[in-house]
Formats: C-alpha cells, structure tokens, sequence
C-alpha cells in the first residue's frame, strides 16, 4: 500500500501516529472487502475554506464538509490499483469529535474508512445503500478495535 501526505492545515499536527492510522483504517477497509493492499490513495489534510472551495467545485454545493472522496478511473490500473484521493477537513475532525464525545484520532480513522468506502463505490444517497455502507463502516471500525 501506498499512502502520499499532503498537509495544507494548521488544525491538527499530522504526526507519523496519525498516519499509523490513516494507513491501518485503509487497510481495515482493505481487509473486509476482501482486497490485496496494492493500491495507492492520496490524503490531503485541509481547512473548512479549502474543502468548501473544492465542494462548490466539484460537487456543486458550497458549503464545508468533513471529507471528500475522488475515486479514479479503471484506467488508470498499473502495477498498485489507484484508488483516488481523500480529502479530511481537520477543523470538522476536532469539531465533530468534541460533538460526538470521542477522540481526533476516532474521528479521523472514521472518516478515512468513510472515504475509502466511497473511493471502493459505496454511496449513502439510498436508505438502502446508507444501510449498506455503515455496515461496512462498523465492520472496518470493529476490525480497527474502534469503538464509540
């Protein structure tokens, strides 16, 4: 597995314990799907005005969120599949796990694992595919000995 940092924050020091855990929930996520680890994933570390800029962007509506998923295309398989970029908006980590009463770090595995299930196809537009894809959430999170 290949994993390529890019921090452009001030929020949260991106230390090599927090990359640990981006690339042990990558891997979680990995696991339960049954996939090997030759992918390549990009994770940016950004602010609420950068990640609201690229959600206006790309996806049409301006407002900030916690994390954006890119997936790329099958084309672009060589030896490592590409699996795209994720996009963390660390104010909304330290915000949202304050609000939910857990660690930075919980919520940062949380939603690496969420991305990577987007990158993989999971969506959560359906009730039916929502229900799907929070099954696989607790699976890779029970996997990482995460638990709220």
């Amino acid at each position: 597995m290949e994993v390529y940092y890019d921090d452009r924050q001030e929020d949260i020091e991106i230390t090599e314990g927090i990359k640990n855990l981006i690339e042990k929930s990558i891997a979680a996520v990995l696991k339960i799907e049954e996939l090997d680890e030759n992918v390549e994933v990009s994770v940016s570390f950004v602010g609420d005005e950068e990640i609201r800029r690229l959600n206006s962007d790309y996806r049409g509506i301006d407002k900030s969120t916690d994390v954006l998923s890119f997936p790329m295309d099958d084309e672009f398989i060589i030896d490592n599949r590409i699996l795209g970029d994720v996009i963390i908006n660390t104010r909304r980590v330290m915000e949202q796990a304050e609000d939910l009463g857990h660690s930075n770090e919980r919520e940062l595995s949380y939603l690496t694992v969420h991305s990577i299930l987007h990158l993989l196809g999971y969506d959560h537009m359906k009730d039916e595919d929502k229900k799907e894809m929070r099954e696989r959430e607790k699976l890779a999170m029970k996997e990482l000995s995460i638990y709220r």
